[in-house]
């Protein structure tokens, strides 16, 4: 079994070392590592795949991570695959690739960013005029309710808060999903992410949502 576990650890010589020691002690393989955000405390958030074999429960892990001076977990759930933030690049080509036929580019853009972006699914909606419609979804997105949300007004990315935005649709927000969208700027199309079960995307991460939303914008236009 697989998880994805999000700590912060001290930006510190040999912390991120203790920490793979101590996961290793408990029985965990660690299968990726990615760095979310640095702040100005001196912290580290990183994103850390783990698989642990049959048997071993993730209490295992959680206990070894408290006995790391400075670590503090902030949030685990089961994940499938890996996280690998280089394919991205990847992901850019293959739009590009495609880029004079909008819907295969949006295909495209829905089944790679989730794994891109450490993230569940992924939904492009489109401007209509009368409100917004779903013109992509990756396969584990929630299925389209047919509902048709109000124009969504973006000066850029930013978190959406499924439960005080009364046009999300209602399947976006389940098992306390986590929801980040941004635009395909120069386009009429809007991008959203989801991570089910959290964490919350960080600043940073909205961020970088927004880049790669002005990136491939500018191959649609």
């Amino acid at each position: 079994m697989a998880y994805l576990i999000r700590v912060s650890i001290p930006d510190v010589p040999g912390s991120l070392g203790d920490l793979a020691e101590a996961f290793g002690l408990a029985g965990a393989n660690i299968k990726s590592v990615d760095i979310v955000h640095t702040s100005p405390d001196g912290m580290v958030t990183d994103d850390i795949v783990v698989e642990l074999p049959t048997g071993t429960m993730i209490d295992a892990v959680i206990t070894a991570s408290a006995e790391v001076e400075g670590v503090e977990v902030d949030s685990i759930r089961p994940f499938t695959g890996r996280v690998d933030r280089r394919g991205q690049v990847q992901m850019l080509a293959r739009v590009a690739q495609v880029s004079k036929n909008r819907s295969n580019a949006l295909s495209e853009l829905v089944n790679l960013m989730p794994r891109t972006m450490t993230s569940s699914w992924a939904v492009v909606l489109q401007n209509v005029g009368d409100g917004m419609e779903r013109v992509a979804a990756s396969d584990a997105a929630p299925s389209d309710d047919g509902s048709r949300p109000p124009v969504i007004e973006l000066d850029g990315p930013r978190v959406l808060d499924a439960e005080s935005e009364p046009w999300v649709p209602e399947g976006w927000g389940l098992l306390d999903t986590a929801l980040a969208v941004a635009p395909l700027t120069g386009t009429d199309l809007v991008l959203v992410v989801g991570r089910v079960g959290g964490p919350d995307y960080l600043a940073s991460e909205v961020t970088h949502v927004g880049d790669l939303g002005a990136i491939i914008g500018a191959m649609l236009r």
